[in-house]
């Protein structure tokens, strides 16, 4: 039915109502997803009473426009199949009122390909046609060529606000049997306010992504959030499957270069857009980004090779195996099982790469989204060995390698202060926690996390610093053990040759009223290891504290105790200690050293072959 090239576009351009006198009962149609939805063509079709239009069959991966509302659904006269439960499907699904096939993304171009769903028409929208006669796909590319490739009869629905966009988007105009013009202004969404918590939960994802790393984004807050969080970054990739505003900011401001990506170097790849007029205008013929169908997009091991991908999913609970509640209804794009399926896989497969899962420590009602439980939640990814963190506003939760019981330290570590002890408890009864487990309810909104840094050392070594957590027990325990018989004299001034449970949550549960103590980190996200802590213990008598420091043997003498030293001095400052104390064996020279290379002044006695110091902070 379609004509050659050499005939001119315009003599295909018809009225909506001369396209459907063409569809016939029982017919299947595809229409472009998203931003891309070709409204006036669904319009017509939604509204039309005429006889032909009757048991059809819809295929949309995603909705995010008006244009298919539930009352018409309802009339019976059309049936939406659909492959994604999020947005405007979900309350309908909910209902009876539209059929969901459940598939990663990835092999949906499969399912076309080879016929096992079959389409009969498709409309998809387009920008107007070029000098040589080549329409681009605009912001929407997924499977619609291939649609077109299967469908017997293809319509264009021409808008000018589409802009034309680079990859595997253009298709000339012979390849359509109808063109009709659109009445309808392109879809544009506004950004998404931001709140304190969400900006305090992207702060704590950003921390864990490396320059370098490889991102994918989707919509929503979290996202909105993070990209002023990543805005220093360094050469930064994209591989998502939504092109977003806070990516353009990304991209404007240097973080985003894609210079270390293996595929598509040079280009961020997405397989639609979303965002406002000037995201869109922007996207206008630029060459930095490549919209490609989504099984390209979605194909774990195209992702994969990519170093240090890193999947960011929004969620909604947590329970404290790990397992993931995640959004569903209106609002929610790109989130459920099997999309993400495709790119926590891609994070499996790639060198470095990681997923992480973030949402706030409690929803909008201030329900717990930390739970002992999620079972009564819909949309669960339940694959917890494949989840390596949970982020919300107080913290990260390493969750890979890490036993049921670390994993629930960890995350209750990151739940609001104010439900941490009953998720204790309900751990305890579950038999998921010590039956002994110390937790003090009473320090827990006393957390103090303003004191995390970072820090270089010699050799390019990167070592975090932040306060000790009660799931640092494992890391502090492997800790000890590394230290030999004169680094574990040295610190605890006796031969200690076991470090149990029952005495290392004593050490790791700190009580902030009295006491400080930073660990130092190193390592990527995922693979984090204490190599270094330094505590201080206040008198009860006068305005001093006890000092001690101890730091793994195999990074002495790069200035970490050093670092530790000035970083407790500090933090004690503020907190009104007036001077520290600390007891030092004569032969253990590499720290005195550290005490004489400080600012202070220290006073030492010596006796039975141990040093007395003496720093004050006012001289």
């Amino acid at each position: 039915m379609k004509t050659d090239r050499g005939s001119s576009w315009e003599e295909r351009i018809v009225s909506p109502e001369e396209v459907l006198d063409k569809i016939e009962p029982g017919m299947t149609i595809f229409i472009g997803t998203g931003v891309a939805e070709p409204r006036t063509l669904v319009k017509h079709l939604m509204k039309s009473d005429a006889n032909n239009l009757q048991d059809l069959e819809l295929i949309q991966l995603v909705s995010l426009g008006e244009a298919i509302s539930l009352k018409e659904l309802r009339s019976q006269k059309y049936r939406l199949k659909t492959f994604f439960s999020g947005w405007v499907a979900s309350e309908a699904i909910l209902q009876g009122s539209v059929d969901l096939i459940p598939s990663r993304f990835s092999r949906i171009p499969r399912l076309i390909e080879s016929r096992q769903i079959q389409i009969d028409v498709a409309f998809v929208q387009i920008t107007p046609p070029d000098e040589a006669g080549y329409c681009s796909l605009g912001v929407a590319v997924d499977v619609a060529r291939m649609a077109m490739e299967r469908a017997p009869l293809v319509v264009g629905e021409i808008n000018t606000q589409v802009p034309v966009t680079f990859g595997d988007t253009f298709a000339h105009v012979s390849e359509f049997d109808f063109l009709v013009r659109s009445t309808e202004p392109l879809i544009f969404f506004p950004r998404w306010p931001v709140d304190e918590i969400f900006d305090r939960v992207a702060a704590n994802v950003a921390s864990v992504i490396d320059n370098g790393s490889c991102i994918a984004f989707s919509i929503g807050p979290l996202y909105e959030a993070l990209g002023p969080h990543l805005s220093r970054k360094r050469h930064l990739g994209v591989h998502s499957p939504f092109f977003t505003d806070p990516l353009m900011d990304l991209v404007r401001a240097g973080a985003v270069t894609n210079r270390q990506k293996e595929i598509w170097r040079g280009k961020s790849v997405v397989s639609y857009a979303i965002g406002t007029a000037e995201l869109m205008a922007w996207l206008n013929r630029n060459p930095l980004v490549e919209f490609q169908a989504i099984d390209k997009v979605f194909d774990p091991l195209q992702i994969g090779r990519n170093p240090r991908f890193t999947a960011i999913l929004p969620a909604r609970k947590v329970d404290l195996s790990g397992r993931i509640a995640l959004h569903s209804g209106r609002g929610n794009v790109a989130a459920g099982p099997g999309e993400a399926m495709d790119f926590v896989n891609g994070a499996e497969i790639s060198s470095k790469g990681c997923t992480i899962f973030a949402l706030p420590s409690r929803n909008r009602k201030g329900w717990p989204n930390v739970r002992i439980s999620i079972e009564e939640y819909p949309n669960q990814f339940s694959l917890k060995e494949s989840v390596d963190m949970v982020v919300t506003e107080y913290g990260v939760a390493n969750l890979r390698g890490r036993t049921l019981r670390e994993r629930a330290q960890a995350l209750i570590d990151i739940a609001h202060p104010e439900d941490r002890q009953k998720l204790v408890e309900q751990a305890k009864e579950k038999k998921i926690l010590y039956g002994d487990q110390i937790y003090l309810a009473e320090c827990a909104s006393l957390y103090p996390a303003d004191v995390a840094t970072k820090q270089s050392f010699k050799g390019g070594i990167e070592v975090n610093f932040r306060a000790i957590k009660p799931s640092d027990e494992e890391e502090m325990r492997r800790l000890f053990y590394r230290f030999s018989d004169e680094g574990v004299y040295y610190r605890y001034f006796s031969n200690l040759r076991t470090m149990p449970h029952a005495k290392m949550q004593e050490y790791v549960n700190v009580d902030c009223n009295r006491a400080m103590s930073i660990v130092g980190v190193v390592g990527g996200p995922g693979r984090e290891h204490i190599i270094a802590e330094a505590r201080y213990i206040r008198d009860q008598r006068r305005p001093y504290a006890d000092v001690a420091f101890v730091v793994d043997e195999k990074y002495q003498g790069l200035g970490i105790a050093t670092f530790l030293y000035s970083m407790l001095v500090r933090i004690a400052r503020e907190r009104g200690i007036r001077g520290f104390t600390a007891d030092v064996l004569a032969s253990n020279k590499a720290m005195m050293k550290v005490f004489e290379k400080g600012d202070l002044a220290v006073k030492a006695k010596l006796e039975q072959g141990v040093f007395e110091l003496t720093i004050d902070f006012d001289k």
